[in-house]
């Protein structure tokens, strides 16, 4: 299994643990419209869906944080509450 908090793994499937939950934060994101393209806005700064984060190990785990988005300020890995359909 995945610890969310530091990224290390446990047991023998946890490489399948951890991407069966990336694949649902993900198949969530597009569900709720957020699909590459889509305009977006993070707070007060607009932003473009440009991928999804898949990361399965680090700070910024795919899990959490699903979508990478396109703002004047570089690429965030945003999580779905933080993001706003435009």
């Amino acid at each position: 299994m995945l610890d969310v908090i530091n990224g290390a793994r446990s047991g023998r499937n946890a490489g399948s643990v951890s991407a069966n939950r990336i694949e649902s934060a993900v198949q969530e994101a597009i569900a709720r419209g957020l699909v590459v393209g889509r305009r977006v806005r993070i707070g007060k700064v607009a932003g473009v869906v440009v991928g999804y984060n898949i990361a399965s190990f680090g700070q910024f785990l795919g899990a959490a944080y699903p979508l990478l988005v396109y703002t004047p300020l570089g690429i965030s890995k945003c999580a779905l509450a933080e993001v706003e359909l435009v």
